[in-house]
């Protein structure tokens, strides 16, 4: 299977001001993630992300919670955007680039995650009626989301997996390895079947 890489434009503002009142976050200083090989090497490959509270490490918070703004007040917001769709479709990409008031680029990558498990929204879609397999795309994911503001909300909240990002300096999108991809080179790979970094 050979797929194209996509890094979409938001628009978007450093400063919160409408029509730019969706935030995109830095990563929480309180998320610890733990490779659990670094206690049971039969987890090898295996990790899990949270953080503590009453000496015991929890879950860290789902979508709909950060939504709802649990985050807010503590500086982590990188540029805040006109869309909550386009947010949420640029967490799916895990990079992507924000065109500011005064023309300039902004270039984001993605820092991190919350560690919840990944739900992807068009599958829901299928499973209730919506769409069907034929014409479910990102083109039309975003077409009901957009008619449907209310319930597209709780929809994209099935998807417990949240992104944070990080603003890039030069050349991106930064791939695995953390260097930029290559247009028409960079190629993603399957690493049950190829290691990083192989021709």
């Amino acid at each position: 299977l050979f797929t194209g890489y996509f890094e979409p434009d938001l628009r978007g503002s450093r400063v919160k001001k409408a029509p730019y009142v969706h935030p995109l976050y830095g990563l929480p200083t309180d998320l610890i993630r733990v490779n659990l090989v670094d206690f049971i090497d039969e987890l090898k490959g295996k990790r899990i992300v949270g953080r503590i509270r009453e000496n015991r490490m929890h879950p860290y918070p789902a979508r709909d919670e950060i939504h709802a703004g649990i985050l807010d007040g503590r500086g982590l917001e990188v540029v805040y955007a006109d869309s909550i769709i386009d947010v949420f479709f640029l967490q799916i990409q895990g990079s992507g680039r924000v065109q500011l008031p005064d023309g300039s680029v902004m270039r984001l990558g993605c820092a991190g995650s919350n560690g919840r498990q990944y739900y992807a929204i068009g599958r829901e879609l299928i499973k209730r009626g919506i769409l069907d397999k034929a014409n479910v795309s990102m083109q039309s994911i975003r077409a009901w989301l957009t008619a449907n503001p209310i319930k597209g909300q709780a929809l994209m909240n099935l998807n417990q997996s949240y992104v944070f990002f990080r603003e890039l300096n030069g050349p991106g999108p930064i791939g695995s390895l953390g260097v930029p991809l290559t247009p028409g080179r960079s190629i993603a790979v399957d690493r049950q079947f190829i290691p990083l970094g192989v021709p």
